[in-house]
């Protein structure tokens, strides 16, 4: 049963809930005033059918009268021609009559008293659904303004929301640019340490590059003996042997040789 009770309960909810969002305020406004108009139509009819009633009593009160006066003049006639049944008669019916007039003149006046009630319904209602027609409109405008203004704030929010998604993807941008950036720069680091072999260094590892750099420190050494024993064998001007004289310890090409010519 409990469980019956809790579905029943989130129907209700949701069904509400879909109402309430299918709902239209100023549409609901418009509905009031239109059932308010009604009312005011359906009073207006009953105090048209009271004063049909009351201008119905009237001329049946009229008529009563009429037939009264008539009776009172011809027992007026009837004693005056000696016929006193005849005049007793006549009296007798306007008595009647007299009753019936009575009753129609109570009947006349709750009659015109209901009218009198309809009239004030009628006029507090005209006013009231006049105030409500004011304030309809004014409500609805409001509610105009108001949804208009919450597109723009949910506008608004959708570009807050966009530009915030923007700056989170420079952000990541940047981070990734960085994070390029520093690997780069080790992988530069590591390169010019010899730890990680270069593309254009031939494979060669950090102890590799420091055997090369001693052998060939080795050679400018000796190339650099060399020249000083060149230099000690110079002549004394201390000049060291042009293209065309050899060096202290070489051989003289032979005239006759290929040559074929004598040293200039």
């Amino acid at each position: 049963m409990s469980v019956m009770k809790r579905l029943s309960g989130i129907v209700q909810a949701k069904a509400n809930k879909a109402l309430d969002k299918a709902e239209n305020p100023a549409d609901m406004l418009d509905l009031s005033y239109e059932k308010q108009q009604e009312n005011l139509q359906k009073v207006r009819r009953a105090l048209a059918d009271v004063a049909t009633a009351k201008k119905r009593l009237e001329l049946q009160a009229t008529e009563l009268q009429g037939q009264a006066t008539k009776l009172q003049d011809q027992a007026k006639q009837a004693l005056a021609q000696g016929q006193e049944d005849l005049a007793r008669q006549a009296l007798t019916r306007r008595a009647a009559l007299a009753d019936q007039l009575t009753d129609l003149g109570t009947q006349h006046s709750q009659v015109e008293a209901q009218q009198q009630q309809l009239e004030t319904t009628a006029t507090r209602l005209s006013t009231q659904i006049e105030a409500f027609r004011t304030k309809k409109e004014t409500l609805k405008a409001t509610y105009t303004a108001s949804k208009a203004q919450a597109s723009i704030g949910e506008a608004v929010s959708g570009i807050s929301e966009s530009m915030t998604d923007a700056g989170m993807t420079l952000d990541r941008a940047q981070d990734k640019i960085s994070q390029m950036q520093a690997r780069a720069g080790a992988i530069d680091e590591l390169i010019d340490t010899g730890a990680l072999p270069d593309a254009l260094g031939g494979g060669k590892d950090d102890i590799q590059a420091q055997l090369d750099a001693t052998s060939q420190a080795g050679q400018v050494d000796s190339e650099l003996a060399a020249l000083k024993a060149q230099l000690g064998a110079a002549p004394a001007g201390g000049a060291l042997p042009t293209a065309s004289e050899p060096a202290p310890g070489t051989a003289t090409p032979d005239p006759s040789g290929p040559a074929g010519g004598a040293p200039s």
